[in-house]
């Protein structure tokens, strides 16, 4: 099991998703990865963005990647176990000053003054305080991690994807493990768009954007598991998503997506794991502002312990 480092340069950025992608990096797996990624919005220092960029290429978020996992292929699962995530030491919160379906229902779209939070970002302290003086407590964690779909051409960084992408679920953090359905041969991973803090819903559009220092990410393959959306285990629990433009549709995705997890692990019928649900599962709103909505199931762990397995 080896280890690499990825900087964020020209050869190993990018801002859309393509199976056409070069890879940047051929693994094996079981190999660890440590980035050093931008923001979203392509910073590495304050108000300095990168250049030079394609603004056909790079009009999303600023990606690390791909990378190219050895033997992975369409069927199989990409399983990404977070080991370590540092912010850098700025980030930025803005709400308003433009055109979204969200804004634009509050009153608060284009033409209206945007309102910015500037973050100082304490990674030892793991605490944010912003020009005005809010401090909040910090829970990192990476809005996209994902690979291309089995379609080609460009597609956007934006919407989520049953192969990940533009997550934003805040439960995604240090000592979780994230699964992936593979579409493509080698997998083709990317990872950007850190977050330092931001509730379900991610309501005004950006949680507390930030570079990385550090994002450490070990990947293993797992032909074993089959599976049409991502799921994860994480300190919260198991959790497994849904996305889909309609709220309801991908609630209704993360659910069954939950009662096949429950089936597997402890062997229940499925309307025994429907009714169980009902008591100690949690459907939580992960975002609302991608275009493509996003819902996450959570079944707190040994919450089941007394249920047989």
């Amino acid at each position: 099991m080896a280890s690499h480092i990825i900087e964020p340069e020209r050869r190993t950025l990018h801002g859309h998703f393509s199976r056409d992608l070069t890879p940047i990096l051929e693994i094996e797996p079981g190999d660890t990865v440590q980035y050093r990624t931008l923001d979203a919005a392509w910073h590495s220092i304050p108000d300095v963005k990168f250049e030079p960029r394609n603004h056909v290429l790079d009009k999303g978020h600023a990606l690390c990647g791909p990378i190219l996992i050895r033997g992975a292929k369409p069927g199989m699962a990409l399983e990404v176990h977070i080991d370590r995530i540092v912010p850098a030491p700025f980030g930025f919160t803005v709400a308003g000053g433009w055109s979204s379906e969200t804004n634009d229902w509050l009153g608060v779209g284009e033409g209206t003054e945007e309102y910015l939070l500037k973050w100082s970002l304490d990674a030892a302290n793991n605490t944010g305080t912003d020009q005005f003086g809010h401090t909040l407590a910090l829970r990192p964690f990476m809005g996209v991690m994902g690979m291309p779909p089995a379609e080609r051409g460009i597609h956007p960084t934006a919407p989520p994807r049953v192969t990940g992408g533009n997550i934003d679920c805040k439960e995604l953090v240090e000592s979780s493990t994230l699964y992936l359905p593979i579409a493509v041969d080698g997998g083709l991973f990317s990872v950007g768009d850190g977050h330092a803090l931001q509730g379900d819903g991610e309501v005004c559009t950006t949680a507390i954007e930030c570079p990385m220092e550090q994002v450490t990410l070990t990947f293993n393959l797992r032909d074993d598991l089959s599976i049409a959306t991502p799921r994860a285990n994480t300190p919260a629990g198991w959790l497994t998503l849904g996305f889909h433009k309609d709220l309801q549709e991908a609630n209704m995705i993360a659910l069954a997506a939950m009662l096949d997890l429950m089936m597997e692990q402890y062997s229940f019928s499925r309307l025994e794991a429907l009714a169980l649900a009902s008591l100690v599962v949690d459907m939580h709103v992960t975002q609302i502002v991608n275009g493509v909505r996003g819902v996450h199931a959570i079944l707190p762990h040994d919450v089941l312990n007394g249920a047989p397995a």
